[in-house]
């Protein structure tokens, strides 16, 4: 099986294990994959996770630019930005997933990073995450914001409407997409009642062993 064939299933795989889990709903959500040859496939617009068809694919070309199968999101701006400025990125995540949008709205979240330390995995596979004003969707404005954190970040959360994690495969975005959302479900579950966060020496550690992108 040839790799773009290879990416299809597992785009439609992910996308429903992650439908089914209740991380996005309806139509929301889209993710792209970049291949060896430049290429991208990027899930259409109006698409339902639990439903996708690998060969209805959006297929593009190195500007994003459609070559065959449906209309691609309307948040092309989003994952383009992140190709752009993440040379290492082979796939984005995008998500309406119900914690880390509640986490975005609420008045104290800090949004230069706005997940507590409260797990070794959630700076592993996260870093600092970065909460981005509210856009309407499908807004350019969108990309120009990633663009404006030069690389630094590799995992975001628009107010509003949601996170969106790049990863250097499918498999590494989607973990660090749901890695994400549970870190946000124990941050609103601990809310108030001062829980021991990693401290400092434990957080460098972290960064330390397994190359995380921390300083801004």
């Amino acid at each position: 099986m040839s790799e773009e064939a290879l990416q299809r299933e597992q785009i439609c795989l992910l996308a429903k294990s992650m439908y089914d889990r209740g991380l996005t709903s309806g139509a929301s959500g889209n993710i792209s994959v970049r291949l060896s040859d430049g290429r991208f496939l990027i899930t259409p617009t109006g698409g339902c996770f639990g439903r996708l068809d690998p060969a209805r694919l959006s297929l593009c070309d190195a500007d994003m630019t459609l070559l065959a199968g449906d209309a691609p999101t309307k948040e092309i701006p989003l994952h383009r930005a992140f190709y752009e400025t993440r040379s290492v990125a082979g796939a984005v995540v995008h998500l309406h997933s119900s914690h880390s949008v509640a986490l975005s709205v609420l008045p104290d979240t800090d949004p230069d990073n706005m997940l507590p330390a409260l797990t070794a995995y959630g700076i592993m596979r996260l870093g600092k995450v970065k909460l981005l004003p509210y856009f309407m969707p499908g807004d350019v404005a969108m990309g120009a914001a990633i663009h404006g954190l030069a690389g630094k970040r590799s995992a975001v959360v628009l107010a509003h409407h949601g996170p969106v994690v790049a990863g250097k495969d499918l498999e590494a975005a989607v973990y660090a997409a749901e890695e994400l959302e549970e870190t946000a479900k124990l941050a609103l579950l601990t809310r108030g009642l001062n829980p021991t966060l990693l401290n400092i020496a434990q957080i460098n550690g972290l960064v330390s062993k397994f190359g995380v992108q921390w300083d801004d």
